[in-house]
């Protein structure tokens, strides 16, 4: 399987998957991305970029979360296609990176608790969570998104970046 995203500042993004068995590149409707991913937890738009532009903010507090001071703010979607009607976001203050999402659907209820570990810096600019998880706080389950081996500048060409190119991934 291989998913293959393009980042819009302020549409949607586009979003195709590759599936081997059925040797066949299939485009996420912008509409179909708050449906599950592959019967994960994590659904098409937890795979989106996260463009400012996408978002209005509100801050609300600072406070301390895993032994780390956070910036505490609300995000509501632009996209009127979300599958959230707002998330609860945990930014640490030293190095402004995603430690949390409270993801509340559309009936403002508190969907899903996402966390983000294990950040690394590659390349002295490039900082990278190795493990995410997504917890489910209606259904009780969980699962992890782990990431093994993670390669900046690796010398890939914009032609390496379509849809053609999925069938060739491993």
């Amino acid at each position: 399987m291989a998913i293959l995203s393009f980042a819009h500042k302020t549409e949607p993004d586009d979003q195709w998957l590759y599936l081997p068995a059925l040797k066949r590149v299939k485009r996420i409707a912008s509409k179909n991305k708050s449906g599950p991913f592959l019967g994960s937890e994590f659904s098409f738009e937890d795979f989106s970029f996260q463009e400012v532009e996408k978002y209005e903010y509100q801050y609300i507090r600072d406070e301390e979360y895993e032994g780390m001071l956070c910036h505490v703010i609300e995000r509501i979607p632009l996209d009127p296609y979300s599958g959230y009607t707002k998330q609860i976001v945990w930014i640490d203050t030293e190095y402004f990176l995603i430690r949390k999402i409270h993801h509340f659907d559309r009936k403002s209820f508190h969907l899903k608790t996402q966390l983000f570990l294990d950040y690394e810096i590659y390349d002295e600019a490039y900082w990278q969570p190795h493990r995410v998880i997504m917890n489910n706080n209606q259904n009780g389950k969980s699962s992890i998104l782990s990431f093994k081996e993670v390669k900046y500048k690796n010398g890939l060409t914009d032609r390496d970046f379509s849809q053609n190119s999925l069938k060739r991934s491993r």
